[in-house]
């Protein structure tokens, strides 16, 4: 079998015409070029270059040969990324999130995401993002911190917008936006698993108090038969999720309901995470 360098030599030579530009162009030396082409002729038992004094040219057979060359090593190159685009399909990529919206957006968009992967479907400890990539437990975490160390690095996915979800009679329910201040002593029912979302709504509405649900269906029986308010986001859809009938979504205008995610992987497995990052970023909610 002869080798890729050989042809590699021949192609070159037929595209720059001089053994000086073909050695140049291949970052190599002259007499290795020669060297190259004697034994390609050799393995081919074929006179491929017609010598002279001066000058080297190649003979009818050799202009074929180069031709031939070129598809073979397109030929292997097509090969290559063929292989490797169909391992990227068959690894699987092990997935945490810090907060629930970004499994949302990843449960809703598998078929497009065109990958292997395995989500965990139970939060991720924020604290512990960092050492799960560098010991392999994920390929790749979802945090809302930007990470950029000499071995992880992170990609902007996009942004979670909250909301609260009032009854259409409150007097709140009339405006357009509200603020976490006017909110204050309100009661909401909860999620208990909604990640760093938890903080921050205790952080930033006073006195107010908090029934969390453990169970997702208790939630949906609470926001169907009571008046108590509730959060959503740009992510979660309201209407598909809860009894939306007599409450009116309502935009919360501080930065602290506005939270940005971030993919975060191991430089090392870039090539494998990073295509799978860029799909997010196409698929997640405006």
């Amino acid at each position: 079998m002869i080798d890729n360098y050989l042809l590699e030599e021949l192609v070159t030579f037929a595209e720059t015409k001089t053994l000086a530009k073909t050695a140049e162009k291949l970052m190599i030396t002259q007499p290795t070029v020669t060297r190259g082409m004697q034994k390609l002729e050799d393995e081919l038992g074929v006179k491929l270059f017609d010598r002279q004094p001066n000058k080297i040219s190649l003979t009818k057979a050799g202009k074929l040969a180069a031709k031939k060359a070129q598809l073979v090593l397109d030929t292997n190159r097509q090969f290559v990324t063929d292989i490797r685009n169909y391992a990227y399909t068959q690894k699987v990529i092990k997935i945490a999130s810090i907060a629930p919206g970004p499994q949302i957006v990843i449960n809703d968009n598998k078929a497009s995401l065109t990958a292997n992967i395995d989500l965990n479907q139970k939060l991720f400890d924020i604290n512990q993002v960092e050492p799960a990539l560098l010991n392999h437990q994920y390929s790749l975490i979802i945090t809302n911190r930007e990470i950029q160390t000499d071995h992880i690095e992170s990609r902007y996915l996009g942004q979670e917008q909250l909301y609260v979800n009032l009854d259409q009679f409150m007097y709140l329910a009339n405006q357009q936006q509200v603020t976490f201040k006017e909110l204050t002593g309100l009661s909401f029912v909860v999620l208990n698993e909604i990640g760093p979302w938890k903080q921050i709504i205790q952080d930033n509405i006073p006195n107010a108090k908090f029934l969390y649900q453990t169970e997702y269906d208790s939630m949906q029986e609470l926001t169907k038969y009571t008046n108590f308010p509730f959060f959503t986001t740009n992510i979660t859809n309201p209407s598909e999720t809860y009894d939306t009938n007599d409450t009116v979504k309502i935009s919360i205008t501080n930065d602290a309901a506005t939270m940005t995610f971030y993919a975060a992987y191991l430089k090392s497995q870039r090539n494998i995470v990073a295509p799978l990052a860029k799909k997010l970023v196409n698929v997640w909610p405006k």
